[in-house]
């Protein structure tokens, strides 16, 4: 049974307004006076709980040891198909998410023993030391990263089995993607010293596996560094003072708008568990009606948001999680990687960070020749497409506190500081990543390692200008599917917006290719989002739609065309059929 705090002073203050009834003040205290005095202290006690800035319990980290390496060892064994476990080491490294979700089933596990120790082998009082059957389940974890050759791993310790530093989920993640190899604990050892946000643990590993799954004396291979990061789950609200009875979603697509179909309450009928957590993962209470109020008052443009923000969100936390993302260059934070967590007998609803290996990247998708993280995926534009970023940022005093966050890690964040952890994580990460088997997959070389490692301490002063320049720029909007109409191709597109209510002109093109060098129309000084050309003839297009304000600052649109050298921005791609019809062609990340 759940206890109510508000009852219960509700109840102290009726006993109370009955105490003074008694004490010579009968003329003064009216039931009515009782009544309003009890309401009061219900509504005190309202506003304190949904007014509480969150603070992570700082003990946690005491022992971190940044620049550290535990080894572990993992001996991997078959289980039984009642558990899911009756698989290969080969299977559990040959297929993706998306494999899994083709086939219809759940991702598969073997049986695993875990060993922590050293280099020299398992360390009395760890993990696993003295053991010789499985303590474990092992799974790959990841959705995109699952694709990679090298896979990341979800070790899951079994019940009465023990706990390692107080989590019985190990997440080890290779970070195959990022040639550093060590943004994500970068971010997270920044976090920890952000008193506004909440942070995980995390710890860098070299893993040994042994699999038994088909040779029975097999030896321990080297698997390279990786870097464990700690589980969000309710053990983890636990360890750091939070509320493991609260809500607690994992945001995997999800930009805040009602999604009336998906977000129902559990005992609705038309419930779909499954449609829910494509949105949303349920890591927590099950009960979304605090979670559907939240979003019809997000969506109901006649509630002011800072009355919103008032009565469902905390301002610092949002503010200071969104000001950490802008500087580090996070920018795949849009709508998925975070975590939405509200505490039991709170309306409240919290931010909190997960998956930072995009930080910091712009420079190396530079060197590499690819484009990425530009355009519009700077600054506040970066958020525009999200409906309650979208509110806030509209809003001139969040603007302003915004800012002030983002002024105050700024100022936290310097270049000396960075430097010096970035050297420490160097000295770690590079002698496992130019030796087998990492150096197999590493996107770098030695020589572009140490100098993107060189630029990353400015990085945060980069972000920053690109934060201010995000400022006086238009933002970004979407272009809709061409229509025929006769012998007529109508275009359109959604109007955008600007700060400091400048006027904005746009500039529409439709193009053969990609790179627009073959325009068969450019329309220029447009005033409202529409515009219309001749059919072309049956064949590939793409329309590009770019806004412009009065200060000569532009935008792009948010929609972008994929290809090996990364993302075209402001532009659809769309096929005209030799009936005359549309078709779009729709990227799937």
């Amino acid at each position: 049974m759940r206890r109510n705090r508000t009852g219960g002073l509700l109840l102290l203050a009726i006993i109370f307004a009955g105490l003074c009834s008694g004490c010579g003040m009968e003329g003064a205290v009216t039931e009515e006076t009782e009544q309003t005095e009890a309401a009061a202290v219900v509504k005190e006690a309202t506003e304190d709980i949904n007014q509480v800035h969150l603070r992570d319990k700082e003990t946690l980290y005491e022992n971190d040891d940044e620049d550290s390496v535990v080894t572990m060892y993992l001996t991997v064994s078959r289980g039984n198909s009642s558990e899911n476990t009756d698989h290969s080491w080969k299977e559990i490294n040959s297929y993706s998410a998306y494999d899994y979700e083709d086939m219809g089933v759940e991702r598969y596990q073997v049986n695993g023993l875990l060993q922590v120790g050293d280099e020299d082998g398992p360390v009395v009082g760890e993990v696993g030391y003295g053991e010789s059957v499985p303590n474990a389940t092992v799974q790959i974890r990841g959705q995109t990263s699952s694709r990679n050759a090298q896979k990341n791993y979800k070790i899951e310790l079994k019940k009465n089995k023990g706990t390692w530093r107080g989590q019985r989920t190990i997440n080890l993640n290779k970070h195959m993607t990022e040639g550093l190899r060590f943004r994500n604990k970068l971010s997270y050892d920044l976090i920890k010293t952000v008193p506004q946000m909440i942070g995980l643990r995390t710890q860098f590993v070299h893993l040994y596996v042994k699999d038994l799954t088909e040779d029975t004396g097999a030896a321990f291979e080297d698997y390279g560094l990786y870097t464990q990061v700690e589980q969000l789950n309710k053990t983890a609200l636990k360890n750091h003072g939070l509320d493991a009875n609260g809500q607690l979603y994992k945001i995997n697509s999800f930009e805040f708008y009602r999604y009336e179909d998906v977000i129902r309450l559990q005992d609705d009928p038309d419930y779909d568990q499954r449609a829910f957590e494509e949105l949303l993962e349920i890591k927590g209470d099950s009960d979304h009606s605090k979670l559907i109020a939240m979003l019809e008052a997000v969506n109901d443009n006649s509630i002011p948001i800072s009355t919103v923000l008032d009565r469902y969100f905390d301002r610092e936390n949002l503010t200071y999680w969104m000001a950490f993302q802008i500087l580090t260059g996070n920018v795949d934070t849009q709508n998925r990687n975070m975590f939405l967590y509200s505490p039991l007998n709170s309306d409240t609803w919290y931010f909190l960070d997960w998956d930072n290996d995009g930080s910091f990247m712009r420079p190396e998708y530079v060197l590499r020749g690819f484009t990425d993280q530009e355009s519009w995926e700077i600054g506040v534009s970066n958020y525009w497409g999200n409906v309650l970023f979208q509110r806030c940022l509209k809003s001139e005093a969040f603007r302003e506190d915004l800012d002030a966050a983002i002024q105050d890690l700024r100022s936290s964040f310097t270049e000396e500081r960075l430097q010096t952890m970035v050297d420490g994580y160097t000295a770690v990460v590079k002698p496992y990543l130019y030796s087998m088997p990492d150096r197999m997959y590493a996107p770098l070389t030695s020589v572009q390692y140490d100098k993107i490692a060189a630029t990353l301490p400015k990085e945060i002063e980069a972000n920053y200008q690109l934060y201010l320049e995000s400022l006086k720029r238009p933002m970004p909007f979407y272009i809709g599917v061409p229509k025929t109409d006769g012998t007529k191709l109508a275009l359109n597109w959604d109007v955008s917006y600007d700060f400091d209510a400048e006027d904005i002109i746009y500039t529409v093109e439709v193009a053969k290719d990609y790179l627009f060098e073959d325009v068969i129309f450019q329309k220029q000084g447009l005033v409202i989002p529409e515009a219309e050309t001749e059919l072309p003839e049956a064949g590939q297009y793409f329309v590009r739609v770019r806004a412009e304000n009065a200060s000569g600052y532009t935008q792009d649109a948010f929609d972008y065309y994929v290809t090996d050298e990364g993302k075209h921005y402001g532009m659809v791609c769309f096929y005209v059929t030799e009936d005359g019809t549309i078709e779009e062609d729709v990227y799937e990340e």
